[in-house]
């Protein structure tokens, strides 16, 4: 048991750096590997917390998000890529070292904000509060950095697994009924981006969705 909170901690910091390559990333494949990595760590730490407070709905949030997040989206997101031939180097708005300088400072101002919050909780990894911010902020960098909308659906689904974490670090678990409906609206959420990229592809012969700019009502 004495093991279990730095185990979490362990996979708190894969996560992380699974985010900070993420955002260093080119190649759409080995964008939805580091994806299909961070979710399996998710899971992980999701089963450990599970086991230490004895809360019986983390291992159904674990599997959920082992479905979801390690099998069936990233499935999903290999067809996508295969059906729309999407497979070269991604297009980034600005360069990769001033990306990672900019994740750098992300992580720091993550850690200051969630510092005095993180030392209210009682919870066994509440001290992970900060990993998560950081990982949902270069999320969140990640999608307005990029100009190709799978990378993007990429990060918002990355955001989502630092919410996640966050929510079973700091609080031990969500209601079962709120995992479900994260669970339902991500799934629906990326079917629909999925058709929305196949518009795009369809229209404009790209996924860049600047292109989305050179449309003018009529």
């Amino acid at each position: 048991m004495q093991l279990v909170p730095q185990l979490t901690n362990l996979f708190a910091t894969m996560i992380l750096m699974l985010s900070f390559a993420m955002i260093s990333q080119r190649r759409i494949v080995s964008l939805i590997n580091l994806f299909t990595l961070q979710g399996a760590a998710l899971v992980a730490a999701s089963v450990l917390v599970g086991y230490a407070t004895h809360q019986t709905d983390l291992y159904v949030s674990a599997g959920l998000t082992f479905v979801l997040k390690v099998v069936l989206i990233p499935w999903l997101l290999y067809r996508v890529i295969e059906r729309l031939n999407v497979r070269w180097d991604v297009e980034t708005l600005i360069n990769i070292p001033t990306t990672m300088l900019v994740g750098i400072g992300l992580v720091i101002f993550s850690f200051s904000l969630a510092l005095p919050i993180s030392r209210l909780s009682t919870a066994m990894a509440s001290g992970s509060l900060g990993i998560a911010l950081a990982c949902v902020l270069l999320s969140f960098m990640m999608m307005i950095t990029r100009s190709k909308a799978v990378p993007q659906v990429i990060g918002f689904l990355s955001m989502e697994n630092g919410l996640i974490f966050a929510a079973t670090a700091v609080t031990n678990g969500m209601p079962m009924i709120v995992e479900f409906g994260i669970a339902l609206d991500v799934l629906v959420g990326v079917l629909i981006l999925g058709v929305f990229m196949f518009q795009i592809r369809e229209q404009f012969d790209s996924l860049d969705i600047h292109n989305l700019e050179t449309l003018k009502e009529d």
